[in-house]
């Protein structure tokens, strides 16, 4: 990880669902976060550390609630960990820069990769290109 921020620095930047979902590993609820009908051009970045994480192009309309994306921007960009919590087996997300917890992978995506990272929106902020 290149950035580290101490708890009280999160605790006042970001807010408390931000902060439960990035460092708590925690999960918004299904169809309630800002951006998974997000349909604007841009980019999505950590909410963290303000990494670029995923392009708008690689965003689909997965079905699922969340924000889904069949790549990152680089290979390097998140950190995939093996989550055997809640009785499943899955591969959590994590932004490669700060450490965030970022949401899952998935292999049940669209081609080209056949990959669904699903991803909170409280985990990320979102930059128009602006046309």
């Amino acid at each position: 990880m290149e950035k580290e921020f101490t708890k009280e620095e999160l605790l006042q930047r970001l807010t408390s669902e931000q902060y439960y979902i990035t460092q708590e590993k925690g999960t918004e609820r299904a169809f309630t976060g800002e951006y998974w009908d997000n349909r604007e051009r841009g980019m999505y970045h950590c909410i963290v550390c303000d990494t670029p994480l995923f392009a708008s192009e690689a965003k689909f309309e997965s079905g699922c609630g969340w924000p889904s994306f069949y790549q990152p921007t680089k290979d390097v960009i998140v950190k995939e960990t093996s989550d055997k919590t809640f009785f499943m087996e899955r591969t959590e997300i994590t932004c490669a820069t700060c450490g965030a917890h970022l949401g899952h992978v998935f292999d049940d995506g669209p081609e080209p990769t056949g990959l669904r990272y699903c991803i909170n929106s409280a985990s990320l902020t979102f930059v128009s290109h602006g046309d």
